[in-house]
């Protein structure tokens, strides 16, 4: 059999493999795909008599790879006819008969040996498969990396900070001890505030998302803006959340604050049903000791651990720490409405910094939160409206089971509560998630 030589090349796919962390039988591989596309430019180069070549047509040659002797061969599966019309595709029976095969019969299929020239082929070769090997092997290293990380999609990486690209921070993480690393990308909107994204700088970040298309640059997105990092760290921290005494509700996290003034600051609910463990003592530690190295990871940022309740009122009071809550009333349970009544020196700070204490609390609870001041507070006045409300969707309803109760009259409950609760009203403090 024939043979183009390579020479080189077992040094070659030694130092590739060495390069981009690939196992050589990865990078033989994207050797034999760019030489058979290479044949295939030439085929079509040299073709002569102007045949219609599909995109199909080659899929029938593979490249077989010597590298002990340094060289490859192209190999053709044709079947065998009594009668040829394409020679790339079928092969005589009379020929496989004079080439030995005596006992070949029509229909079956043999492997022939279709190496060009080496005068020929050898210098195109590798002209033409030099372009489509690089690319073969950029398709390796992503196809790697997808294996590799997309079981850790959701989990938390150590990370190094490599170069800066726009406003994106591009680093290096790795999956395991040992395992080369990987660059991913750390866009502007998952970064912190407080960070101080210099070079060669560490960071925990969470693994968000695994990219599986063809794209240029870091195929893993990661953040450290993301709710996942909070439980993640709480988890690290807390043996009682790893051994599942005490567990973690729910969380609302605003690392990007939509104004510069506010600064980056997360809610967290906790719960456990030991009677013996306090949830929220857990995760703060002894003279807050846990929780201290929690805020240090995050630079600084503000962190609200609070008790859950399946009773909406006392989660509602709860989830708006530090303040100090007088009353909760849930004035609608279809449409989760409730007004919150505090004193007037604990109005400010229930809505906190542009608000962002009762957002944070309305994200955590999933109720729509209306900060009342109680010593103005109308409550013959607050029920009539909620009351009249209902009473003009109480005729459409009459007849319908609660679950056909279809989302359209659903939305327009809602938007006529809200217009009630904010007319007329300049004295109370309100917001509405």
């Amino acid at each position: 059999m024939s043979m183009v030589t390579l020479p080189g090349l077992k040094d070659l796919i030694e130092n590739i493999s060495r390069e981009r962390n690939l196992p050589r039988i990865a990078v033989q591989s994207a050797i034999r795909e760019a030489l058979l596309k290479g044949y295939e430019r030439y085929r079509r180069a040299q073709n002569l008599e102007r045949k219609q070549f599909d995109e199909d047509y080659f899929d029938n040659f593979d490249v077989q790879l010597d590298v002990d002797d340094e060289g490859f061969r192209v190999v053709a599966t044709k079947t065998i006819v009594e009668e040829v019309n394409n020679s790339d595709h079928e092969i005589a029976l009379q020929q496989v008969q004079d080439m030995g095969g005596d006992e070949a019969q029509l229909g079956q299929e043999v492997v022939l040996d279709v190496t060009p020239d080496q005068g020929e082929f050898g210098r195109m070769a590798a002209m033409q498969t030099k372009q489509v090997l690089a690319q073969k092997l950029r398709d390796q290293q992503r196809q790697m990396v997808q294996e590799e990380f997309q079981d850790l999609e959701g989990t938390v990486l150590q990370a190094r900070v490599l170069r800066f690209e726009r406003q994106s921070v591009i680093m290096a993480v790795s999956s395991s001890f040992g395992q080369p690393e990987v660059e991913a990308e750390l866009p502007k909107r998952e970064q912190l505030p407080n960070d101080n994204y210099r070079a060669n700088a560490t960071f925990k970040v969470y693994l968000k998302k695994v990219s599986q298309g063809q794209q240029r640059g870091p195929q893993l997105l990661v953040s450290r803006a993301d709710a996942g990092l909070v439980v993640y760290l709480f988890a690290n921290e807390v043996p009682e959340i790893e051994d599942e005494v005490v567990r973690i509700v729910a969380v609302a996290r605003e690392a990007n604050p939509p104004s510069r003034h506010v600064g980056p600051r997360t809610k967290i609910a906790v719960d456990t049903l030991d009677r013996d463990v306090d949830p929220v003592g857990a995760c703060i530690g002894a003279r807050g000791s846990r929780i201290q190295v929690v805020v240090n990871e995050l630079r600084g940022e503000k962190i609200d651990v609070i008790r859950w309740s399946p009773d909406p009122a006392t989660y509602i009071a709860n989830a708006l720490s530090p303040a100090r809550v007088d009353e909760v009333r849930l004035m609608d349970p279809e449409t989760r409405q409730t007004h919150v009544l505090v004193a007037e020196d604990q109005l400010s700070l229930a809505i906190g910094k542009e608000g962002q204490n009762v957002r944070l609390a309305a994200r955590l609870t999933g109720w729509k939160i209306d900060i009342k001041d109680k010593a103005k507070y109308d409550y013959a006045g607050e029920d009539a409206k909620f009351a009249a409300a209902r009473a003009k969707y109480t005729p459409e309803v009459d007849d319908l089971d609660e679950e056909e109760l279809d989302d359209e009259n659903q939305e327009e409950l809602e938007e006529l509560l809200e217009e009630d609760n904010f007319e007329d009203n300049n004295d109370d403090q309100e917001y509405n998630e």
